[in-house]
């Protein structure tokens, strides 16, 4: 059976190749731009695109086809509209820089707009002073992978997003850059994909923010220096681990915004030197397990109806508040975390403090209620009154303590 398969499946494959053709646009050859070379190409063709520049706009890839740049050749659509509409399944684009889309207050023009569209890959592109990025919708089973995403955004309202997705599944996104956006990356409606190793940073509103986007995974991407971080809205079964949450500096920015989330995997990530770690707003049923807060304002402020949720083994690093509070009742668990503010000893010597430790300060509460109050942060006054809170808690949850408080940082 297997020796009358063989030559049947040869035969299939000669014949498949036999009708796929390879078109080269240069500005010398046959075909000089790439409109041309999708209107005279067949469905599953190569177009090899030579090194140069193509003042072309609004070019529809209509089916399924592989676009390869060689030398880095410019896609320029002159500011007037979409660069490329992608309407077709099984597109692959890779080796182009694509550049200046269209801006409007009333249309989303993007240097690549990904319609309805599934199994297409976009790798190792380049676009430059956009207004929107990627632009993908109603897609499923695409990538994203290794595009450098630029633009000048000054203005959030006149700014696009790098990479956006809305109403999308099963995508991957992965180490990319984005930069000098509004958001880098921004999902929304968006499920089962998974966004991986990459960098976002110095955008005017969020390094990513995704909204009503379940089971979702974020691994090992950095967002440094944006305007307010990372925001998590309105979504459940998200998993984030090794992601990397620094500089994010201002007076109502963070590294991280959990705002109506449910069932999450906050693992191994670190949040370093921002205004605030993760503040967190109704969120239930999240563990924080392993993460590292280091030299932030805040590490973790919680406002109320956020219940069930475990912080276990981080490490709390020299930061102003290590948590703020702002009701006196508690349902989340504090367990084995090391904590730097910690002034407790170990006598029995098996690394476990042996005074349980209170994170909540009646300072930062205080502070909560009147931020003027800040400027006495180091006095000794500050030191007397969360002595006092201490002794007898009246102001901070009782219950909201970490009774086996870790004498060394956890590698």
């Amino acid at each position: 059976m297997l020796k009358k398969t063989l030559p049947l499946l040869l035969f299939l494959f000669i014949i498949s190749n036999s009708y796929t053709q390879s078109i080269e646009v240069c500005a010398t050859c046959d075909v000089n731009s790439l409109t041309d070379a999708i209107a005279k190409s067949k469905p599953h063709d190569k177009i090899t695109i030579q090194k140069g520049t193509y003042l072309e706009s609004n070019v529809i890839i209509d089916k399924p086809l592989q676009i390869i740049g060689e030398g880095n050749p410019i896609i320029d659509g002159e500011k007037k509209g979409y660069v490329l509409i992608v309407k077709s399944d099984s597109v692959s684009v890779t080796g182009l820089v694509i550049k200046n889309p269209g801006k409007s207050y009333t249309k989303d023009y993007a240097a690549v707009y990904i319609s309805q569209s599934n199994h297409f890959t976009f790798e190792n592109n380049t676009l430059e002073s956009v207004f929107f990025g990627f632009l993908i919708e109603k897609s499923h089973h695409g990538k994203i992978v290794k595009n450098h995403v630029s633009s000048q955004a000054i203005d959030q309202s006149a700014s696009g997003n790098g990479i956006h997705l809305w109403n999308c599944s099963n995508m991957l996104i992965d180490g990319n850059k984005a930069h000098n956006l509004r958001d880098g990356i921004y999902l929304e409606f968006t499920k089962e994909t998974k966004v991986t190793n990459n960098q976002s940073y110095d955008n005017m509103r969020y390094g990513l923010h995704f909204m009503f986007s379940n089971h979702n995974e974020y691994h090992n991407n950095t967002f440094t220096n944006n305007g307010a971080g990372v925001a998590v809205m309105f979504s459940k079964f998200i998993k984030m681990t090794g992601n990397t949450f620094t500089k994010n500096w201002g007076t109502a920015s963070y590294g991280l915004l959990l705002k109506e989330i449910y069932d999450a995997e906050i693992e191994n990530n670190t949040f370093q030197e921002n205004t605030i770690g993760i503040n967190v707003e109704g969120s239930t049923r999240i563990n924080y397990l392993k993460n590292n807060f280091i030299s932030n304002g805040w590490s973790v402020k919680i406002a109320g109806a956020c219940y069930a949720n475990i912080f276990k083994e981080n490490n709390f690093l020299n930061n102003s508040f290590d948590i703020s509070y702002n009701s006196n009742m508690n349902d989340n668990k504090f367990d084995s975390n090391y904590w730097s503010s910690y002034t407790g000893y170990d006598l029995d010597k098996n690394g476990i403090g042996d005074i349980p430790y209170r994170p909540v300060k009646l300072f930062s509460y205080i502070v909560n209620k009147t931020p003027e109050t800040i400027i006495l942060l180091r006095s000794l006054f500050v030191d007397i009154i969360n002595f006092s809170e201490k002794v007898s808690p009246v102001f901070t949850p009782d219950e909201l303590v970490d009774s086996t408080p870790l004498m060394t940082p956890i590698k």
